[in-house]
């Protein structure tokens, strides 16, 4: 049967263009749709813009440090809606480039909301199209709990767009973005409180590195609550809202912000007219090739629920162009020792295992640990900690993890990320002469077994 396209790709965030782009260079007939934005959930309501925001609260770090170095500076004066200008006036010019990269790759653009009516066949604004191979590659969508009041709350989707800067936020969630933006809203002056239903955030990570983040953010003043959950949000009659907690405390802020989770992006997708199943947790069902248990329809990024990180998707969208159009340059997605930041205020950076996922695993451990004031501090009175874990294990001295706490720690994993992948042991870590003076120097300095 002739197709209309070799590859027909539902949404143009990173995998989906990723995996458009190169297909088109492989010699493949390639179109992909989008009903919202160019670029996806990263460019526009994600690591582009919250990383905008992270920079703008930083500078409030700067101009604290900056006596101790000798600048006198009158007081700043902080403006939102410059803020969110520029950052928009940045998303849109990265839309364009996303929309030149397609369009010069040769691909077809159709903007407009894309449904299955078929294995093969995609329907766009009314217009049938068929495909020997269908990609869905549209990603996932905040959620907040079903209570009453939900619709007072905001996710991260409305908090880049929010017209002027709430002058009290509640923070409700535990994991990385909630964090984020905690340190976003605290840092460009907001009043914040975090609240989270567990004992402590960031679940997942090593303890080290959520114990310490713990104690750093306590110390810039963020208002932490564990074991805490609403129950209600009500608006009050000065336009505030109150939030009723499980245990029958009340909070009155101007903006709730919940970042409790992501759902895969199914709206109105057609699934049901296809033989495409879904798993346990609602994510699509694909093997080890990213193919659905409809043989002509594949499935990558946020939508399958596996690493839920931009450069994944990406990878995963060049695992299947390759796959499917360039079979000799195939190779399949790594998972292990994914690098990873969390921007929050101090940042994390951290590659490999944790501790407990080291003797989880029946590694006999040794961990070097070691916390200290950053140089760059001594002439302030900041008392930051940055933290730096080495995970290694004991019999064949092969490092497992590293994991950071502070300034430019993402900047600095990425590097590490190389030697964790190219299975580095401790002893080549202590032969590797550091740069000198910087912080990354100590994970290679770092002698003295911490337990």
């Amino acid at each position: 049967m002739a197709y209309d396209f070799d590859l027909f790709v539902i949404g143009a965030g990173s995998g989906g263009v990723r995996a458009a782009r190169f297909a088109a260079g492989f010699g493949a007939k390639v179109a992909v749709a989008e009903s919202r934005y160019l670029g996806g959930t990263c460019v526009n309501v994600g690591c582009v813009p919250k990383k905008l925001l992270v920079y703008g609260a930083h500078v409030a770090d700067e101009l604290e440090q900056a006596a101790g170095f000798g600048w006198t500076l009158e007081e700043g004066h902080f403006d939102w809606g410059t803020l969110i200008a520029n950052k928009n006036r940045e998303i849109e010019r990265l839309n364009g480039i996303y929309r030149n990269l397609l369009v010069n790759s040769g691909v077809t653009l159709l903007q407009g909301h894309a449904r299955l009516t078929g294995a093969n066949e995609v329907e766009v604004e009314g217009q049938r199209y068929t495909a020997e191979h269908i990609l869905i590659a549209t990603g996932g969508w905040p959620q907040v709990p079903d209570i009453p009041g939900k619709e007072l709350a905001i996710t991260s989707n409305e908090a880049f767009y929010l017209k002027a800067l709430p002058r009290r936020v509640l923070v409700v969630g535990g994991g990385y973005i909630a964090v984020e933006f905690a340190g976003i809203f605290q840092g460009l002056g907001a009043d914040t409180t975090l609240l989270y239903r567990g004992d402590l955030f960031l679940r997942g990570f090593d303890g080290s590195v959520r114990t310490h983040l713990k104690e750093e953010l306590e110390k810039r003043g963020l208002n932490l609550q564990f074991n805490a959950d609403i129950q209600r949000i009500d608006k009050l009659d000065d336009g505030s809202l109150k939030a009723t907690l499980k245990d029958g405390r009340e909070l009155v802020a101007d903006c709730v912000f919940y970042a409790t989770g992501r759902r895969p992006m199914l709206d109105n997708l057609g699934l049901e007219n296809t033989g495409v199943e879904l798993d346990a947790r609602g994510y699509i069902r694909v093997d080890p090739q990213y193919q659905t248990t409809a043989p002509s329809i594949l499935a990558i990024g946020d939508v399958i629920g596996r690493v839920q990180l931009t450069p994944v998707a990406l990878a995963e969208g060049m695992a299947v162009a390759r796959r499917l159009f360039k079979p000799e340059q195939y190779r399949p997605v790594d998972y292990q020792n994914i690098p990873t930041a969390v921007f929050s205020q101090p940042p994390i950076g951290t590659v490999g295992l944790t501790e407990e996922q080291a003797l989880e695993a029946g590694h006999k451990v040794q961990v070097f640990e070691s916390r200290f004031r950053a140089m760059k501090l001594t002439l302030t009175d900041i008392q930051e900690k940055t933290l730096m874990k080495l995970v290694v294990d004991a019999e064949t001295d092969k490092v497992l993890g590293c994991h950071m706490v502070g300034p430019d720690a993402g900047e600095i994993i990425q590097g590490l990320g190389i030697a964790l992948k190219a299975g580095a042991t401790k002893q080549q870590f202590d032969e590797t002469i550091g740069v000198h003076p910087t912080a990354a120097e100590e994970f290679v300095t770092m002698r003295t077994v911490t337990r």
